[in-house]
């Protein structure tokens, strides 16, 4: 049974396609993206698992060109049909190989709070919450669209990054403003990163051997975006990220948590725009902003840090004090926690954030183990704490693309779309 995973952003298209075994066994068969759509060239990057990545221009008719015509998903899925159909490359023999697409959506707002089968209702949905991801949505639509063409009669489903999040209570995703911006408008907490949060907390709960309902974790998601979230016996009981990916943890290039006068004070004082502080947030901000390195790459700031750039060290120790500040006051929520969990780029692959985090987490009963943290590498769960540390903690590899297919499978055979016994 072959799977294909759709990630379409604004300007790329990713995709991943997998093969689920009767056994219940997965493997990918290949991956890749098309990266600048919206632009009158593009390339197709190609990853046959085995084969070396092969990388494919993709060019608009001379009509098209002269029409002043753009790449689309459309084209772009066109081109990917093509490859994994190619005899040499290929690993389907026809399209109708593809039984199943699932979809990351980044916003459902509260209309959506687990998988879904795509259809013109939840098409709407995505559009009603585009002025909630007004970069995302779109181009998630975009993508399921293309999909739609491309793949006919193939069911489509979405998986939603806010859907996980969806399990909190009023005093955890309201924010103290006139309640009518809620009710009328839907400003609150939607929290994403939601397959990522989801998929390790599981995951972990299957190394640790215990089920996933009865633990309390609190999950790290740190990468260029970053985000936790507390989660009770299955369900999200807070997350740090907000209405927008941009509250909560300093990022590559987000703030993170702000006192909400200072985006004002520079726009009103400094006589900035509101979409250039928008864009100042967003883009110049965070790890960037702060190291003043020209990078918000951790790498970067790291080794910075470590040549003796005081305010690249700086911005390291602001990054793992955010954390460290959000770990103690979901411990305090949860009631203590069983492990702290952490994953993405940062988290399963610097050894000096982590040890920066935990060695701080010592009144938690969380006491570092710095052999297996700098043993830790990236690809099974492994715990970096000492065997006696009440607050375990735990490196988790995550896999969204994964995660998004297992759940596209499980959602279909629960329909009756499947009738292939798998997982």
């Amino acid at each position: 049974m072959n799977i294909l995973v759709i990630n379409a952003g604004s300007s790329s298209l990713k995709f991943t396609v997998f093969s689920f075994s009767w056994l219940g066994k997965q493997s990918v068969l290949a991956s890749g993206q098309v990266e600048c759509i919206g632009l009158p060239t593009s390339s197709l990057v190609y990853t046959k698992t085995g084969k070396a990545k092969v990388k494919t221009e993709i060019e608009l008719s001379d009509e098209r060109r002269l029409a002043k015509k753009y790449i689309t998903h459309t084209d772009s899925l066109k081109v990917v049909c093509e490859k994994l159909l190619n005899k040499e490359d290929g690993v389907i023999a026809n399209i109708h190989d593809i039984l199943a697409i699932g979809h990351r959506v980044v916003h459902g707002g509260e209309k959506v709070t687990k998988p879904v089968i795509i259809d013109e209702h939840i098409k709407q949905v995505i559009i009603d919450c585009t002025s909630l991801a007004p970069l995302h949505n779109p181009a998630n639509l975009a993508g399921i669209l293309a999909c739609e063409e491309a793949f006919p009669g193939v069911p489509n489903v979405a998986i939603f990054d806010t859907a996980f999040h969806q399990t909190m209570a009023p005093e955890a995703y309201l924010y103290a403003i006139p309640y009518e911006l809620y009710e009328k408008h839907g400003f609150r907490r939607y929290g994403f990163h939601g397959t990522s949060h989801h998929y390790v907390g599981k995951t972990t709960a299957k190394f640790l051997k215990v089920a996933f309902e009865e633990l309390k974790l609190i999950t790290c998601h740190l990468g260029n975006g970053c985000s936790m979230a507390a989660i009770n016996k299955g369900e999200v009981i807070d997350t740090s990220m907000g209405m927008t990916p941009l509250e909560g943890l300093v990022m590559g290039t987000r703030c993170g948590d702000l006192d909400p006068a200072i985006p004002l004070a520079i726009e009103h004082d400094l006589g900035i725009k509101a979409s250039e502080v928008d864009t100042m947030l967003n883009k110049k901000s965070g790890l960037y902003g702060l190291a003043g390195i020209g990078t918000g790459d951790m790498r970067d700031v790291i080794q910075a840090g470590e040549k003796g750039n005081k305010q690249a060290e700086t911005a390291k120790n602001v990054f793992i004090r955010r954390i460290v500040k959000y770990i103690g006051a979901y411990s305090a929520i949860l009631g203590g926690a069983d492990a702290v969990v952490f994953t993405g780029g940062i988290g399963e692959n610097s050894a000096v954030v982590r040890a920066g985090v935990v060695s701080a987490l010592g009144s938690l009963g969380t006491t570092l183990d710095s052999a297996a943290n700098q043993a830790c590498t990236s690809g099974s769960p492994a715990i970096i704490s000492t065997k006696d540390s009440k607050m375990k903690a735990i490196v988790t590899p995550t896999n969204e693309e994964l995660m998004i297919a297992t759940q596209s499978v499980e959602l279909l055979l629960e329909e009756g779309k499947l009738k292939v016994v798998t997982v």
